[in-house]
């Protein structure tokens, strides 16, 4: 009997730094398993799930609507499942109403029923477009992703990037969304530098991927440039102008690395999403845009986005 969690990530880490102790944890659970070891636990395919020893299993995914069906599968009550992420949703409550377009037909019903309903991830971001997504939930950054992209659409040159790519679900959404434009990826694939000031959980859940395994999610592989490695070192001697960059890498040193190489590198009218400026639980993200600006002598335009973490769209 024990306490099982779902999820080998950034939401794993989480639980451990707000006090759940790892040795209270039997076995962790993934549908896709980088390894078979996990902050040394087991990790277990949800079919190896022991069902009758769990006394709970902690979802620390936001694939939450997948997971609840896999757990029903496995014939886990619902009653042993606790759901950290997504499990607050948004319903249309008229979904199961066959009744009204027989009795009022197709075109009264259109014209009563509101023009605003159910808030949907963008068709092209859905979960039938790219499954298995870590994003699944983010609706904000999702849909501010795809009407920059349609806005960058062939009004600003350059290239795509992302610094602090991670299991590439955010990077697999700018490939998706700008196909034809070459996209820069670059990630130690092996946590973050010493010193960073990444806690244990914090830094295995980032060492759980690889570059094979994102390069192999990206729906137009052949325009993604790998450059594995801790940045800026990583460069490589690249020179390249950008239209979209995100940042994504937590802490204030290699924010601030990525603010000082790619700003000046970002086309007019280009985008760089700051990623974590609002989060409370990494203030190092606002503190390095404070200090580039400092050393800018002059503050940057941008716009603060209400999504999951807090992101802040630069403007150029």
């Amino acid at each position: 009997m024990g306490i099982y969690v779902w999820g080998t990530g950034c939401g794993a880490s989480e639980l451990i730094s707000r006090g759940l102790e790892i040795r209270r944890i039997s076995a962790f659970v993934d549908s896709f398993p980088q390894g078979r070891d996990f902050l040394g636990r087991p990790v277990l395919r949800p079919e190896e799930l022991p069902v009758n020893n769990c006394e709970l299993l902690i979802v620390s995914s936001r694939h939450s609507g997948e997971i609840a069906g896999q757990c029903n599968r496995l014939g886990l009550a619902r009653e042993r499942i606790l759901f950290l992420k997504n499990h607050c949703r948004l319903e249309d409550m008229n979904a199961s109403c066959t009744a009204a377009e027989k009795l009022l037909g197709g075109e009264l019903l259109a014209r009563l029923l509101p023009r605003q309903m159910v808030i949907s991830t963008p068709e092209l971001l859905s979960s039938s477009a790219l499954p298995e997504s870590e994003l699944s939930g983010d609706y904000v950054r999702l849909s501010a992703l795809e009407l920059i992209c349609r806005r960058l659409d062939s009004k600003v040159p350059g290239a795509a990037a992302e610094l602090g790519v991670y299991r590439g679900d955010f990077a697999r959404c700018i490939n998706r969304l700008l196909p034809e434009r070459k996209l820069y990826l670059f990630d130690s694939f092996s946590g973050f530098e010493p010193g960073d000031g990444a806690e244990p959980a914090f830094q295995a859940a980032h060492e759980n991927t690889g570059a094979q395994a994102v390069l192999e999610r990206m729906p137009h592989p052949d325009m993604v440039r790998l450059y594995p490695g801790y940045f800026p070192a990583s460069l490589n001697g690249l020179e390249e102008r950008f239209c979209l960059v995100s940042l994504d890498v937590d802490f204030a040193r290699p924010t601030l690395e990525g603010l000082r190489w790619f700003w000046p590198r970002l086309n007019a009218g280009g985008c760089l999403l700051l990623h974590d400026w609002g989060n409370p639980e990494l203030p190092g993200v606002a503190q390095a845009l404070e200090q580039y600006e400092a050393e800018l002598g002059s503050h940057i335009p941008s716009l603060p986005l209400p999504d999951m973490k807090g992101s802040l769209a630069l403007c150029k």
